[in-house]
C-alpha cells in the first residue's frame, strides 16, 4: 500500500514537472524569460536532471545573460552525459560569451562529432572562429549551416559579419539583407546592414537601418551612438543637440549606448569620457580571469618595445611614427612590429618591415595566441597604438600581454582600463588637474605628445588653384578634418567668417555624397551660396596631399574634436592652422602642436576668439604672411618636426617605466626632462651634437598648464 502511494505521488511529481516544463516552455518562445526560468527551476525540482528541462533552462539563462550559471548547468549535463551535443552547444555558446573562445570551438567540435549536420552548431562554431580572428574558416563554418538550412536567418547575419570582418561590405550587406528577408523582425540584422552601409558610405541609408533597428528594440546596445555616427559622416544634424544630451546622459547612466571612439565627438568632458570607457571595458574587454602573470622580470641587455597597431601600412598614424621606428637607439632597444592590417604591398609597408628587429603579422591569430606570442619574446613594455579606433585589439591587453602596457596615440583618450598602465600625453592635452579622468598613470613629454617624421617628402610641385576647383583670387578658409569632426557649433562660425570676407570659400574634404549635399543646404540656409564651399576629393598618396594645402590661406580647427594628423600635415606643409582649446584631450592637440612650433599665437581660448582672430587674419594679409613666415622657419628649428628629439624624450619614458617595474613599484605619473641645451636642429645635425636625457618629478618639470594659457609661452622660454 505505501509503494502504490509513493508511485502515485512520483506520478504526480512528473506530471506537474510536465507541465511546468511545457508552460515554461511557451513563456521562453513568448520571450519572458524570467518568468521562464522561475518554471524550469520547479520543474526541475520536481524532476531532478531531466536533460531536456536542464538544457531549456541553460538556454534561457544564457539569453538572461547569467553565463556562469548556464556554464554549470551545462557541464553537470555533460557529467550526467558526455554525449550530449545540445548541452555541448550551450556550453560552447557560454564559453564564448565568457571570452573563452578556444574552449568554446572544442565544445562545438565535440558536439559535431555526434551531430555533424547540425547548422546550430555549424553557425555557432563560426562565431567562435570569428572570435579568434579566423574569418574564412567562420565563413565556411556559416556556409555549411546554410547548405543544410538555408532559410536560417542567424547564420546568414554570422556570415555577414565575418564578410565585414573580410572588408567584403558589398557582400555582407547582401547576406544581412538575406537575414532580413527571412525573419524581418530581426533588429540585430537591421544594425548590421547599418554598419555594411556605414562601411560603404551610404550614410543616410545607414542611419535609416539604425533607426529601424531602435524601433524594434530601443535598448539594443551601441545603436544609439552609431547611429549619431552615421548622421555625423553625412552631416545630417536634425536634432543634434538634443541628441547629444541625450547620449551624455545615457553614458552617465552606464548605458551600453555610445562606443567610446564616437563619444569623443559628443561628450566634451572628460569625466564622461572616462565613463563611457568603462562601461565599454567592462562589457567588451574586461581583465582576463586567468591573465598571464604580471610578475615576470625579464633581464636583456635591451628594452624590448612591441608596438601594437592594425595602422602599420598607409595612414596617419604610421606617417607620424616612422622617423621613430627608424630612428630608435638600437643599442639601448629593441622593437618588435605586431601588426593587425593585411599585408598590402606599398613603399610604406615596405619601409616599416625594415623599421623593427622585427616585424609580426598576427592578423589572424587570436588575442591570447599574440599575448602569448609577446610573452614567448619577453616583451618589456607593449604600446597599443588603436586603443578604441578601428580594428584595434584590446583583448591582447586585457591579458595582460606585458610587464609594461602603454596607451599612445591612435586613441586621445583614457581607455579607463586597470590593465594599461600608462597613457603617453603632454601638459597640454592633459593638465594636470585631469588626472582623475584617466585611469592610466600620465607620462608628460616635454615639447608635445605628438611624434612626426623630419623626413617626410613634400611634392616639388603646387598644383594650380584651377586644377583644385577653388578661385584664382580670394581668401581660402580650409578643414581638411574628417567631416564627423564638423558640427552646427562650429559650422556657424565658418558661415558667419565667409559672410564677412568678401570672396572667401571654404575648402573641405570630399566625404561622400550625403555630406556634400547636407552641408551645402546648411550653408545656404545660413544665408551662404552653396558653391562657396569647395570639396577637395581624396588623394591617393599623402605626398600629393600636402602641397596642395599651400593654395589654402588658412586651416580653421575643429572643436571639440581637433585635427591631430591633420594638423601636423597641415603644419609641415606650411599652412598655419586656428584652433580654440578644448576641454579634453581630443580637443587640445592642435594647441600642444602649435606651442611645439613656436605659434601660440594661433591658439584661442573661446570661439568668440576664435572667431574673432581667423577674420583678422583674412582681412589683414601682413599679419598673416607675419605668421607663414613664422611658421617656416620655426619648421625647422622648433621641436614639433625634430624627430630625434622626441625619440630621445620617448625613450627616456619608456626607460622610467621599466625601471620603475624592475623595482617592483607600481606605475605612477611622471615628466620626461626636456634635453638640454636646445639648438635649432640643423645645428644639432651639422654639429654631431650628443645630448643627456632625464627624468623628473611632475612639480620639478610640468607644472600644470591652465585653461587660460597665456599666449608667448614657447618651448625656447620653457626651457631657459
Amino acid at each position: 500500500m505505501v509503494s502504490a502511494i509513493s508511485d502515485s505521488s512520483q506520478m504526480n511529481s512528473l506530471a506537474e514537472a510536465k507541465q511546468l516544463f511545457l508552460d515554461a516552455l511557451a513563456l521562453q518562445k513568448k520571450g519572458d524569460l524570467e518568468q521562464a526560468e522561475i518554471l524550469y527551476v520547479k520543474a526541475l525540482a520536481l524532476a531532478p536532471e531531466r536533460p531536456s528541462v536542464m538544457n531549456n533552462l541553460a538556454a534561457v539563462l544564457f539569453r538572461l545573460k547569467k553565463y556562469t550559471e548556464a556554464k554549470r548547468l551545462c557541464e553537470r549535463l555533460l557529467e550526467i552525459n558526455p554525449e550530449d551535443a545540445m548541452a555541448l552547444l550551450h556550453l560552447g555558446n557560454c564559453q564564448v560569451a565568457l571570452k573563452s573562445a578556444e574552449a568554446a570551438l572544442i565544445s562545438y567540435e565535440r558536439a559535431l562529432k555526434i551531430r555533424p549536420d547540425d547548422a546550430d552548431t555549424l553557425t555557432s562554431r563560426g562565431i567562435a572562429l570569428l572570435e579568434l580572428k579566423r574569418p574564412e574558416e567562420a565563413l565556411a563554418s556559416h556556409d555549411r549551416a546554410l547548405a543544410i538550412k538555408p532559410d536560417f536567418a542567424e547564420a546568414l547575419y554570422n556570415r555577414a559579419k565575418a564578410l565585414r570582418e573580410l572588408k567584403r561590405p558589398q557582400e555582407a550587406l547582401a547576406s544581412f539583407e538575406r537575414a532580413l528577408e527571412i525573419r524581418p523582425v530581426f533588429s540585430e540584422a537591421l544594425q548590421g546592414v547599418g554598419n555594411a552601409l556605414l562601411d560603404l558610405g551610404r550614410y543616410q541609408e545607414a542611419a535609416d537601418s539604425y533607426e529601424k533597428a531602435l524601433a524594434i528594440s530601443p535598448e539594443l546596445e551601441y545603436v544609439a551612438g552609431t547611429l549619431a555616427w552615421a548622421r555625423m559622416h553625412g552631416s545630417d544634424w536634425r536634432g543634434r543637440n538634443e541628441e547629444d544630451e541625450g547620449l551624455v546622459n545615457a553614458i552617465r547612466a552606464g548605458k551600453r549606448s555610445v562606443p567610446p571612439f564616437i563619444a569623443l565627438s559628443i561628450a566634451d568632458s572628460p569625466q564622461d569620457q572616462l565613463l563611457c570607457s568603462r562601461t565599454w571595458i567592462s562589457d567588451k574587454f574586461p581583465a582576463s580571469p586567468a591573465p598571464f602573470p604580471r610578475g615576470a622580470h625579464f633581464r636583456h641587455d635591451r628594452i624590448r618595445v612591441a608596438y601594437l597597431s592594425a595602422d602599420l601600412r598607409e595612414h596617419v598614424m604610421a606617417y607620424c611614427l616612422l622617423g621613430l621606428f627608424e630612428t630608435h637607439d638600437q643599442a639601448r632597444f629593441e622593437t618588435t612590429a605586431v601588426s593587425f592590417c593585411p599585408d598590402v604591398p606599398s613603399e610604406m609597408r615596405s619601409r616599416l618591415k625594415g623599421a623593427f628587429s622585427r616585424f609580426v603579422d598576427v592578423q589572424r591569430r587570436s588575442d591570447r595566441e599574440v599575448a602569448q606570442l609577446l610573452r614567448d619574446l619577453e616583451i618589456d613594455i607593449a604600446v597599443d597604438l588603436n586603443g578604441f579606433t578601428t580594428d584595434g585589439r584590446t583583448g591582447i591587453s586585457a591579458l595582460r600581454a606585458a610587464p609594461v602596457q602603454v596607451n599612445y596615440l591612435g586613441y586621445p583618450g583614457t581607455m579607463g582600463a586597470d590593465y594599461i598602465d600608462y597613457i603617453v600625453a603632454d601638459r597640454f592635452v592633459i593638465p594636470e588637474q585631469h588626472f582623475p579622468y584617466y585611469s592610466e598613470k600620465v607620462v608628460y613629454l616635454p615639447d608635445t605628445y605628438m611624434a612626426s617624421d623630419s623626413r617626410r617628402v613634400i611634392a616639388d610641385r603646387t598644383p594650380a588653384r584651377a586644377e583644385a576647383g577653388l578661385p584664382e583670387r580670394g581668401f581660402v578658409f580650409c578643414s581638411f578634418n574628417n567631416g564627423y569632426k564638423i558640427n552646427p557649433m562650429i559650422f556657424d562660425v565658418w558661415m558667419r567668417l565667409l559672410a564677412k570676407v568678401e570672396g572667401s570659400v571654404l575648402w573641405l574634404r570630399e566625404g561622400g555624397k550625403d555630406a556634400m549635399r547636407n552641408l551645402r543646404n546648411e550653408a545656404a540656409h545660413r544665408g551662404i551660396a552653396p558653391e562657396r564651399l569647395v570639396f577637395a576629393p581624396r588623394a591617393e598618396k599623402i605626398q600629393d596631399h600636402l602641397p596642395r594645402q599651400r593654395l589654402a590661406d588658412l586651416a580653421l580647427d575643429t572643436l571639440p574634436y581637433n585635427g591631430h594628423g591633420t594638423t601636423s600635415d597641415s603644419l609641415w606643409a606650411g599652412l598655419p592652422v586656428l584652433t580654440c582649446l578644448g576641454t579634453t584631450f581630443a580637443g587640445r592637440v592642435a594647441a600642444s602642436l602649435l606651442n611645439a612650433i613656436g605659434l601660440p599665437e594661433l591658439i584661442t581660448h573661446s570661439l568668440e576668439d576664435y572667431e574673432a582672430l581667423a577674420l583678422e587674419l583674412a582681412t589683414n594679409r601682413k599679419r598673416l604672411s607675419d605668421i607663414k613666415s613664422k611658421l617656416a622657419q620655426n619648421r625647422d628649428t622648433y621641436p614639433l618636426f625634430d624627430t630625434d628629439r622626441f625619440r630621445r624624450h620617448i625613450e627616456a619614458a619608456y626607460t622610467t617605466m621599466w625601471e620603475r617595474y624592475q623595482r617592483g613599484e607600481p606605475p605612477a605619473s611622471f615628466a620626461v626632462e626636456p634635453i638640454d641645451n636646445w639648438p635649432p636642429m640643423k645645428k644639432r645635425r651639422s654639429e654631431g651634437e650628443t645630448l643627456p636625457r632625464g627624468v623628473g618629478t611632475l612639480s620639478q618639470v610640468a607644472a600644470p598648464i591652465p585653461d587660460d594659457i597665456k599666449p608667448g609661452l614657447t618651448p625656447a622660454r620653457a626651457m631657459q
